[in-house]
């Protein structure tokens, strides 16, 4: 499921740049239940969130998409 990449990626750079869902939440302006739904891959991030946490995270957007081919 595609939705599952994009939240697992989202996740593994959260933590690596020390963010907590509420902390990240807060600073991207939305809620943590909805930031734990894209982490968790049952709702797909908006370009407009997706651009926020690049911003936030200091990470290209294009690291945060997920590669066609990841599973192989």
């Amino acid at each position: 499921m595609e939705t599952d990449k994009w939240g697992r990626r989202i996740r593994a750079f959260r933590k690596l740049k020390g963010y907590t869902q509420e902390g990240l939440a807060k600073d991207i302006g939305i809620s943590v239940s909805v930031l734990g739904e894209i982490e968790r891959g049952t709702r797909m991030p908006s370009e407009n969130i997706l651009l926020a946490i690049s911003k936030v995270l200091d990470v290209p957007k294009e690291e945060l998409t997920p590669a066609e081919e990841e599973d192989n």
